[in-house]
């Protein structure tokens, strides 16, 4: 891919953690963290866009997905869950 040169103003919390990973070894540049960043949101932002796509299409065919249907199907998955570590839980509890 190629690359180009640019300038931009990066809030210090985020510049402080590039920088670290720098440090750390993570990264050979700050360029580098940045433009694996980028990537990362790139990437994110499509899958967001597919998921939003879909369930629009989907509510298009059978109409919009309810408070309720979402907390049934919550429900569901939370019972059918295989628990691997811990305790289960019931929904609401604290």
């Amino acid at each position: 891919m190629t690359k180009r040169r640019v300038t931009i103003t990066a809030d210090t919390e985020p510049l402080a953690v590039g920088q670290q990973a720098v440090a750390d070894g993570e990264y050979g540049s700050l360029s580098e963290w940045a433009n694996a960043a980028m990537t990362e949101k790139v990437t994110r932002d499509a899958r967001l866009r597919a998921l939003r796509d879909a369930i629009a299409a989907y509510e298009a065919e059978h109409g919009v997905i309810t408070d309720e249907e979402i907390t049934a199907q919550v429900r569901a998955d939370q019972e059918a869950a295989i628990v691997v570590r811990g305790h289960r839980t019931t929904a609401g509890a604290a």
